[in-house]
């Protein structure tokens, strides 16, 4: 069960990994548009796991592996935005959330 405090935390790094996808530069995301949809954060706000929803869904694992690369950058900027709310920026882990392929494939299962 989350505390409160980490569903703050959790939100925070949500709204500005966004952001920081947004901004980012154009050659990291490769036309890609990357949305977070959820982030789990550790007990200790030590670590946290950031779902990402890829479009077009085509060779996610290996654009995951690329964006991988750029976790480092991505956690300095981030540390950049949360300096004055946060003492220890997490540790981050960038992992494919599917559950938009997985409501498609029941919609077209249900349809036939």
């Amino acid at each position: 069960m989350e505390t409160t405090r980490q569903s703050k935390v959790a939100r925070l790094i949500q709204k500005d990994i966004g952001e920081i996808f947004q901004r980012i530069d154009k050659d990291i995301l490769q036309g890609r548009l990357v949305t977070v949809t959820v982030v789990r954060v550790s007990p200790d706000l030590s670590f946290a796991k950031v779902f990402l929803s890829i479009f077009p869904s085509q060779n996610t694992k290996e654009y995951l592996e690329h964006l991988q690369h750029f976790t480092k950058t991505v956690r300095t900027l981030l540390a950049q935005r949360v300096k004055n709310q946060l003492r220890i920026v997490p540790e981050i882990a960038f992992v494919i959330d599917d559950s938009l392929d997985y409501v498609n494939r029941i919609d077209e299962l249900l349809k036939k």
